[in-house]
C-alpha cells in the first residue's frame, strides 16, 4: 500500500518537473537577465563563457543548429550553445588551441571581428550572415551589445600555442599580485580550492599549465554563477593576468606524479595468461564445472567405500566374538 502511494505521488511530481523543464527550455531568456555590469567587457565575457549560466536560465534543448554542420567534435547538448565551445578560450577557433584534438570544429575565432563595428557584430549574432547563428530569440538587445563589446576587446596573446608557456611577463610581480588577490581563497600553493577540470580534480596550477587561456579569461572576467573575484573589477589589466598566470604555472599541479610514473610500454601492457582463477570462456567454464563435479563425486565414492568397509569390519568382529 505504501509503495503504491509513493508511486502515485511521485509520478505527477516527475511529470510536472519534465513539463516545467520542457516549457522553460524553449522560452526567450529576456525576462531573466543578470544585473547589468558597467565594467567594459565583463558581462559580454560571461555571456561568451556560458550565457545561460550568466542569465540564470535553462539551456536550449538539443544541439545548436550550426553545430550539426561539423562532424569532428563529438560534444552534444548544452555545451554546443556556448560561444567558447566553438571559438575557444583564446578566441582563435580553428586557428588557435582548438585547431586540433577533440575540441576541433573548424569554426573560426572571433578576433577577426575586432575591427568590425558593434552593429556589424550584433548582425552576425542575429544570424543575418548565417541563419543558423541566430541568437536573437535568446538574447536581448543589451545582451547582444554586451557580447559585441567583449568581442571588440578580446585578446589572444601572452601564451605560446605550442608550449602553452607564458611569453614575457614578470613572475615576481605575478607572485605579488597572486598573494594579494588570489591566495586568500586558493591558498599559497593554489590547491586550497579544487575544482573539476576535464574529468580530473584540478588546482590553479593544473589549469595554468593545461589551459592557460581559460585561466586568463576566468581570472579577468570571472565565472558565471559564482562569486569569484573578477580581475577587471579590481583594476587588474590583461598584463597583470599574464603575470599571475606566469607565477601560477610554477605552482604545484599534480601533473608531476603522472609524469614520474608513465604507463607501461610495449609487451608489458599486454594481458598475460592467468594462472588459476575463473575460466575465461563458455566451454572451458563447462569443463571446469564438470571437473569439479567429478572430483566431488570421486571423493564421495571413496568416503562411502571407507564407511562400508568400517561397517563390515565391525560386523565381522561382532560375529567372530559370538562364535567363540
Amino acid at each position: 500500500m505504501k509503495a503504491k502511494l509513493l508511486v502515485g505521488l511521485g509520478l505527477p511530481l516527475v511529470l510536472g518537473a519534465m513539463m516545467l523543464f520542457a516549457g522553460g527550455a524553449g522560452q526567450s531568456v529576456h525576462a531573466a537577465q543578470a544585473p547589468q555590469d558597467d565594467t567594459p567587457g565583463v558581462r559580454g565575457a560571461m555571456l561568451y563563457d556560458n550565457w545561460f549560466a550568466a542569465l540564470n536560465v535553462a539551456a536550449p534543448a538539443g544541439n545548436m543548429p550550426l553545430w550539426d554542420t561539423q562532424t569532428t567534435n563529438t560534444r552534444s547538448g548544452e555545451d554546443t550553445w556556448r560561444c567558447v565551445t566553438c571559438h575557444g578560450w583564446d578566441y582563435l577557433g580553428k586557428d588557435g588551441a582548438y585547431g586540433s584534438g577533440s575540441n576541433y570544429t573548424g569554426f573560426p575565432g572571433v578576433t577577426g571581428a575586432r575591427e568590425k563595428s558593434a552593429a556589424e557584430i550584433v548582425a552576425v549574432l542575429k544570424g543575418e550572415s548565417n541563419t543558423l547563428h541566430d541568437f536573437s530569440t535568446f538574447f536581448s538587445e543589451d545582451d547582444l551589445n554586451d557580447l559585441a563589446e567583449f568581442v571588440q576587446i578580446a585578446e589572444s596573446g601572452y601564451v605560446n600555442l605550442t608550449t602553452l608557456k607564458v611569453e614575457g611577463g614578470d613572475i615576481a610581480a605575478g607572485e605579488q599580485l597572486y598573494d594579494a588577490q588570489c591566495a586568500s581563497c586558493h591558498g599559497a600553493d593554489g590547491a586550497l580550492l579544487k575544482f573539476r577540470f576535464e574529468g580530473r580534480d584540478a588546482t590553479l596550477g593544473t589549469l595554468a599549465l593545461l589551459d592557460p587561456w581559460r585561466f586568463l579569461h576566468k581570472t579577468q572576467y570571472g565565472t558565471p554563477g559564482t562569486d569569484m573575484v573578477i580581475g577587471a573589477h579590481i583594476g587588474s589589466t590583461l598584463e597583470n593576468g599574464r603575470d599571475i598566470l606566469l607565477y601560477a604555472q610554477s605552482l604545484p599541479s599534480g601533473l608531476e606524479i603522472q609524469e614520474a610514473q608513465p604507463p607501461l610500454a610495449g609487451d608489458e601492457t599486454e594481458a598475460t595468461e592467468a594462472v588459476g582463477g575463473p575460466a575465461g570462456g563458455l566451454f572451458s567454464g563447462i569443463a571446469t564445472a564438470f571437473g569439479a563435479m567429478l572430483t566431488s563425486l570421486g571423493f564421495a565414492v571413496l568416503l562411502g567405500a571407507f564407511l562400508v568397509g568400517v561397517i563390515f569390519l565391525v560386523v565381522w568382529l561382532v560375529r567372530d566374538r559370538k562364535s567363540k
